[in-house]
């Protein structure tokens, strides 16, 4: 996968895109990341790319030409790829674990970081998806793509040293994660649930799948309420209810 991202600020990628999940997959040839300053791209003699608004209002605006020539030389570095283009802005879709699944099967992705007060209307007409982190505001839009980016890798073949890692994650499977423990089996009278340790694999796959659920009841019943329940499942909460009220 090739990964562009175009920003005021590329000396803030340095360190994340080089460390860790992400700079293994990049030494693997599994990923191409190339970060681009479109100020460079500016027709402006002191590289200006934001301007105030027309009719007035608060703060300043990123000029249109910058990042839309940006744009045009990235197309023209790979014109055989289908350019995925992501815009950064508060007023996007909100990222989550499926979107991320649907970026990992694209062979080329591009994340616009915007800064000031926001974008000339018409960058807009450049993209493909609009995203927003969350529902907060941040200074710029790089620690954003960062997150969106690390999210994605990770769920690319050959990425990840254990394939199924990804596979169980919270969100992946519609639910939070079991608990999960390791050695020593007592720590300071805090004992690893019995029934991992007695090497009955069905037991153990129930346990999972029940304290997964119970997790998510306890910690995010919203995303019970987004789940086609299996009647296992369904079952299972009940007792869990009970069980819960009982303590």
């Amino acid at each position: 996968m090739r990964i562009d991202v175009l920003t005021l600020f590329p000396r803030m990628f340095e360190g994340p895109m080089t460390e860790s999940i992400l700079g293994k997959a990049i030494d693997k040839g599994l990923l191409n990341v190339q970060v681009t300053n479109f100020r460079d791209f500016s027709l402006n003699k002191h590289q200006q790319v934001d301007d105030y608004p027309y009719g007035g209002g608060a703060g300043m605006l990123l000029k249109v030409q910058p990042i839309a020539d940006a744009l045009s030389s990235i197309k023209a570095s790979e014109p055989n790829k289908k350019q995925r283009i992501i815009l950064l802005d508060p007023a996007g879709k909100q990222f989550n674990q499926s979107m991320a699944e649907d970026f990992a099967t694209e062979e080329h992705l591009v994340f616009i970081c915007g800064h000031y007060e926001g974008y000339d209307e018409r960058i807009r007409s450049l993209v493909t998806d609009e995203v927003s982190l969350g529902d907060y505001v941040l200074t710029g839009g790089e620690l954003g793509a960062m997150v969106m980016i690390d999210a994605t890798v990770r769920l690319l073949p050959d990425v990840l040293g254990n394939e199924d890692s990804a596979k169980g994650d919270s969100h992946s499977t519609g639910l939070l994660e079991h608990p999960q423990y390791t050695r020593p089996q007592n720590y300071e009278g805090l004992e690893v649930p019995s029934v991992l340790t007695n090497g009955n694999h069905k037991l153990i796959e129930d346990w999972k799948l029940k304290e997964s659920l119970r997790r998510t009841f306890l910690r995010r019943p919203d995303m019970l309420e987004k789940l086609e329940l299996t009647e296992e499942m369904k079952k299972i909460l009940l007792e869990i209810r009970q069980e819960e009220q009982e303590l």
